[in-house]
């Protein structure tokens, strides 16, 4: 086999393929056997089929198609791996010259395809950025406090209207033109959610034990959803939260400390570490940023094109023009920084270890409430496990990109990230813990059309939300 590949531009190339006769037997022979495999002809057994007798019936040119088309994936393959291009597309494939039937001949035919571009990369010790000032407002102690004392809080019944944060219960019912819709007894709401019925917060308040109110909405579910109703609360009671006071008896109940200033002390520290973690993340948004900013990172528009529609397609909205616009440029954004983030492993020789991707794993399968062993079997089905083993990669690379580039804050002052880059990498994913480091590596895969993914993980989260919802149904 020969091959020649010409540069398009720098997303896409073309292959010019030629393959001997002689390399097409496999695949003749696989044809013949296909054939016979699949007719009845009086005198032999089925799958018996002499091929001479095949090609009298049936004609030579039908079995040299079916060896062809056998033939062409594996022979445009040979010549990817030949080059240094990585194909992100479906090809488009032209055959020029095929075997004649009669005197045979060379197979003759070209491939163009979208690939991934090759990326002028700097050194990263050069990636400079700044994040604003660390700042600690003492005001946000106050506020895990009383977030505290409301774990700790009871509930106790009120003589008054209800008000903004009381606890009620209630009775719902809904009709649309005197016809009942819905009724519901003794349900249980905190004024001021937001979560139930539009307008349901603003008729509750100033109403009392036993009062009634009527309002209009739209209905939130059902078989007429979205049509206004006429909805009647009756107001069975009204309690509210009473919190504990703040003093070294509540630091015992609520910590392990025994008094309240030690408690304080803790709830500060915590909200510096917060505040830390927010500023790597910063950090991190920004340093990608930077990247994105020196380094021109060309998309294949037939890449983006299929990632919006497999967007669109996932929330069925795929005739909504104005949604499609409003994703297109952030569709873009998203695979040039995966683009990017790839070329940056690649070079930096960057693999994932099998235990980094379990934990990732594991985290994902917290984040989505799933049993780890479940979630990871799911993800298998769906076929997701290669675009997991990218992302976890990509979050290695903007990691060392955060270790080597040169943050500072507002004053100018250096700011350390070595504490607080992985949990900006994996923001996304909630705090698992960390399994014996084991000297096997996962090979990270080719990207191929349809494994995408942004290094947010949007793309990602989606993929198992699907799978999610595909699982459940079953």
């Amino acid at each position: 086999m020969k091959s020649d590949v010409e540069t398009l531009n720098p997303t896409r190339v073309k292959f010019t393929v030629e393959v001997g006769y002689d390399e097409l037997k496999p695949s003749l022979d696989k044809a013949y056997k296909s054939i016979a495999g699949q007719v009845q002809v009086p005198g032999f057994r089925k799958g018996k089929v002499p091929a001479r007798v095949i090609d009298q019936r049936f004609g030579r040119a039908v079995v040299l198609e079916e060896a062809v088309n056998d033939a062409l994936p594996k022979f445009y393959q040979q010549a990817v791996d030949a080059s240094d291009y990585l194909p992100l597309g479906q090809p488009t494939v032209d055959v020029s010259q095929a075997p004649d039937p009669k005197d045979g001949g060379d197979l003759k035919f070209s491939v163009e395809v979208d690939v991934r571009p090759t990326l002028e990369l700097p050194d990263l010790e050069t990636i400079t950025v700044t994040v604003d000032d660390l700042q600690v407002p003492e005001e946000e102690v106050g506020t895990r406090l009383d977030a505290l004392r409301e774990r700790f809080g009871t509930l106790v019944g009120v003589d008054r209207a209800a008000a903004d944060g009381d606890f009620v219960s209630i009775d719902l019912h809904a009709e649309i033109d005197g016809e009942e819709i819905e009724t519901a007894k003794g349900i249980s709401y905190r004024i001021g959610q937001g979560n139930m019925i539009e307008g349901l917060d603003e008729a509750l308040t100033g109403v009392a034990a036993e009062g009634t109110t009527t309002f209009t909405a739209p209905l939130a579910g059902g078989d007429r959803k979205g049509e206004d109703a006429q909805i009647t609360v009756t107001v069975q009671s009204v309690k509210e939260r009473q919190l504990p006071e703040a003093d070294d008896d509540f630091a015992q109940l609520a910590s392990e400390f025994d008094t309240l200033e030690e408690l304080k002390a803790d709830l500060l520290k915590q909200v510096e570490q917060s505040k830390k973690f927010e500023q790597g993340l910063q950090a991190r948004d920004k340093v990608l940023e930077k990247l994105l900013e020196v380094v021109e990172v060309p998309v294949p528009a037939s890449l983006v094109e299929a990632e919006i529609h497999a967007h669109l397609e996932r929330e069925n909205r795929l005739e909504d023009a104005e949604h499609r616009a409003e994703i297109a440029e952030s569709t873009e954004q998203a695979i040039r920084s995966q683009l990017l983030l790839d070329a940056l492993a690649d070079r930096d020789e960057i693999g994932v270890e099998q235990g980094e991707l379990i934990e990732y794993l594991v985290g994902q399968a917290q984040q989505y409430g799933m049993d780890p062993n479940q979630f990871v079997q799911m993800v298998d089905g769906a076929g997701q496990v290669p675009a997991m083993v990218g992302e976890v990669r990509r979050r290695k690379a903007l990691a060392v990109a955060m270790e080597k580039a040169t943050v500072t804050d507002a004053s100018g002052n250096a700011v350390d990230l070595e504490e607080l880059v992985g949990g900006a990498e994996d923001e996304a994913a909630e705090e698992t813990a960390t399994g014996e480091e084991t000297a096997e590596t996962v090979e990270s895969p080719a990207t191929e059309a349809g494994e995408t993914v942004d290094p947010t993980g949007e793309d990602e989260q989606a993929a198992a939300e699907q799978a999610a919802q595909d699982e459940s149904k079953s």
